[in-house]
């Protein structure tokens, strides 16, 4: 019988790794915090296929910064994450979705003038849906801190287009790692539980020009504005040569798992600002710009509706703001809807 075990794998850290080679001036530090990073992922899937079976779903007793209940997997998926950035030595500051202020390294926890990142996380997103069983996720944005600072506010303040290197990793049938360090290169990696490391599965992803699925709560449609109503309204009569052409709905509830299927399959994921969230919901930091990053970085495109999401300047750490992302052609397309009810309301 042959055995058909594949015996020259490609792990995510011999594939930085390759990819550190490639760039003459790499020192190395941002290799070894993505490692550290994986290290988190590969601890955090392991407390999410257990949380029921030793009591990790429900109520923390606390609320976060959000005002969310606090669920215990996510307060532990928090400490896993900041322990993990600490002692990769590489970080000076941290921005967390779960604590109020910054989280800034001490320097017994730094690697000297190595310690020069600053990175922006949401230790669980979608935790609310944990005891449903629907996949869940850490997303992750990395900055390099300015120049002379020892990790402060104004070093994550900054657009995010300043990004070095952002991801996220996907907690579902199967745990998917999927992060980009620029050069127009998305990679994915999926967790092999038999070796406890992550395997590239997905090189060079690329969404598709257009797609057809639309992603958004239309639960929330009687607040939209008339620009987002006009056009996904548009998508479910849409025709092509004079035959029903609709898109399909599909919203899961968790970022992370909706992003990853609008990268994979093309189309367009969308959480605008309403009449109930005048600033959308979404966070800027660690929730739009990571993902905004990906996708363009994939051939994509990321909105605030008005404007490409990476150039916004946020002023607060838990800034909020309304997000489009997607194939370019579909989200090109509701960007000029709401040019075109801008430009009425002008006239």
């Amino acid at each position: 019988m042959a055995d058909h075990t594949q015996t020259n794998l490609i792990t995510l850290s011999r594939h930085v790794l390759a990819e550190q080679r490639a760039h003459k001036n790499a020192t190395g530090d941002l290799t070894l915090l993505l490692v550290s990073i994986q290290l988190g992922c590969k601890f955090v899937a392991t407390c999410v296929r257990k949380a029921g079976i030793v009591n990790l779903t429900g109520l923390a007793g606390a609320e976060n910064v959000q005002g969310e209940a606090q669920k215990k997997l996510d307060v532990l998926a928090n400490e896993i994450f900041i322990n993990s950035l600490r002692s990769s030595g590489k970080v000076a500051v941290m921005v967390s979705e779960e604590d109020e202020e910054i989280i800034v390294v001490g320097e017994q926890d730094r690697d000297g003038e190595h310690a020069h990142y600053a990175v922006v996380f949401d230790p669980l997103d979608g935790s609310s849906n944990i005891e449903a069983g629907v996949s869940i996720g850490t997303i992750f944005g990395i900055y390099k801190i300015l120049p002379g600072s020892k990790g402060s506010t104004t070093d994550v303040l900054r657009p995010g287009r300043e990004m070095v290197a952002a991801g996220y990793c996907m907690y579902g049938s199967s745990t998917s790692l999927v992060m980009s360090a620029g050069g127009g290169k998305v990679h994915g990696y999926t967790l092999d539980t038999t070796i406890g490391e992550f395997i590239l599965t997905h090189p060079n992803i690329r969404i598709p020009s257009r797609g057809k699925i639309y992603s958004i709560n239309e639960g929330n449609s009687v607040y939209w504005d008339e620009a987002c109503k006009e056009y996904f309204g548009a998508l479910k009569t849409r025709e092509v040569n004079g035959k029903p052409a609709p898109y399909s709905a599909r919203y899961v509830g968790s970022m992370v798992a909706d992003v990853h299927r609008t990268i994979l399959y093309g189309g367009i994921f969308a959480y605008p600002a309403d009449k109930k969230s005048k600033s959308g919901k979404l966070r800027v930091l660690y929730e739009c710009y990571p993902m905004a990053f990906l996708v363009e970085q994939a051939g994509g495109r990321a909105s605030t509706g008005h404007a490409r999401m990476l150039e916004y300047v946020p002023t607060k750490i838990h800034e909020r703001s309304p997000i489009f992302l997607g194939s370019a052609e579909d989200v090109a397309d509701l960007e000029a809807c709401y040019a075109k009810h801008a430009n009425g309301k002008k006239a």
